[in-house]
């Protein structure tokens, strides 16, 4: 067996042992709540069954943001904080929880083995992905992952996990956000996922994230409640 080969099989075992909602997911609607340092404001959430994302507030709160272009270009778009956010979380949550084959997620790309870490951890180099990914794997699980998007590089390192007993949900896990020029940190976040067994199905039903930004802390907490199903 080849290095590349073993270590595409190592991957491969581990992106299957990710828990997913499987094609019967009929979407889930649910109020919602949301505290930015401690403004708690509510709305409403929906998962579709298609896995589109929609996030209304009860008491928008709109606000003006101007960005910048690389071209020097400025915009002004006016946008609610606390949806803009929950919205991002939600479509995260969907791209983990979606159920993908391996074949259509990463049939492009190739696979080598790196260093084994002092944890025991395989260091998994792909070639062949836009996103120049590398990884690790233990024990069945993803507990590391490095990408660049654009003008932004991220690690993330799986910290503890929920074992659903048809694959596990990462429950704890920080991100480190750096500018792929200079290498310095932007922001530095960590996730608490807390998913619970509704009609056969985890959902997400708490999110605790700590993200520090310009020597600035802001917590953002979601909780979820009256949990429905689109299609029982």
């Amino acid at each position: 067996m080849t290095a590349t080969l073993t270590a595409q099989e190592l991957f491969r075992e581990a992106y299957e042992n990710r828990y997913t909602w499987d094609e019967s997911f009929p979407g889930i609607v649910a109020t919602v709540s949301i505290s930015i340092n401690g403004d708690r404001r509510t709305g409403k959430a929906t998962i579709a069954s298609d896995l589109s994302v929609t996030v209304t507030m009860d008491e928008p709160q709109p606000t003006t943001r101007t960005s910048t272009a690389p071209d020097g270009t400025t915009k002004t778009v006016t946008v609610d904080i606390g949806q803009e956010w929950l919205t991002n979380q939600l479509r995260d949550v969907v791209t983990h929880r979606k159920r993908k084959s391996f074949a259509e997620a990463h049939g492009k790309s190739t696979f080598q083995l790196g260093q084994t870490d002092d944890t025991g951890a395989y260091e998994i180099l792909v070639s062949g992905d836009s996103m120049g990914s590398n990884y690790k794997v233990r024990d069945r699980q993803i507990v590391f992952v490095s990408r660049v998007m654009g003008r932004i590089g991220f690690t993330i390192n799986h910290l503890e996990k929920l074992d659903t007993g048809s694959g596990y949900i990462s429950s704890i896990y920080n991100a480190v956000f750096r500018n792929p020029q200079t290498n310095e940190i932007v922001r530095q976040t960590k996730f608490q996922d807390i998913y619970e067994p509704i009609n056969g199905y985890y959902v997400m039903t708490k999110q605790i994230v700590h993200s520090q930004e310009q020597g600035q802390t802001t917590v953002y907490e979601i909780e979820f409640n009256d949990i429905q199903f689109l299609n029982p």
